[in-house]
């Protein structure tokens, strides 16, 4: 087991993306999800540092990467500010029960409030009681009365389809 004073954490940089979807692609395999990773390192350098969509952190024991999370804003209009989204936060099993995984999160905490944001929100799939667990450790709390709903593929096409093309520009404010 490693000492937990070897572990750091920083921000990904754009060399970081072959790493970023390593890390991706194992969620994945771990999730069951395999079949359903789209991206590549063009979309991930295209999204996370050209358009500044989300960003990632990389955790690494002694430099050699460990764990990752990747993050992004959302905005809660009920108080009025931005909150922090975790979209993956995953720790390689050779490095799981050294407290990685909490201090990935902890650090994401920080990051929330040094911007001040109102929430740090995140999915987990129900079969996973070990994450459940940990985030219940951690002090998380379900939102069980809430149902997530997707539109995707072609449903999102014809949405976005639905609005004739003249209107499909916003209204500049007069």
């Amino acid at each position: 087991m490693g000492a937990a004073s070897n572990f750091t954490i920083r921000e990904a940089a754009i060399a970081d993306c072959p790493l970023i979807l390593e890390f991706i692609r194992a969620l994945a395999r771990y999730e069951d999800m395999a079949g359903q990773v789209a991206a590549t390192e063009e979309t991930l350098r295209e999204s996370l540092f050209r358009k500044k969509q989300a960003e990632a952190i990389i955790g690494e024991e002694d430099g050699v990467p460990a764990a990752f999370a990747l993050f992004f804003h959302n905005f809660s209009t009920f108080l009025g500010k931005a909150n922090l989204y975790l979209e993956d936060l995953y720790v390689k099993e050779a490095y799981r029960g050294r407290g990685y995984g909490e201090r990935m999160l902890r650090r994401l905490g920080t990051i929330a409030a040094e911007r001040d944001c109102g929430r740090l929100d995140w999915w987990c799939l129900d079969w996973n009681e070990n994450s459940i667990a940990f985030y219940k450790k951690m002090g998380a709390v379900a939102m069980d009365e809430w149902t997530v709903y997707r539109m995707e593929g072609e449903a999102l096409r014809r949405l976005a389809d639905m609005l004739p093309m003249a209107r499909r520009q916003l209204t500049p404010r007069p």
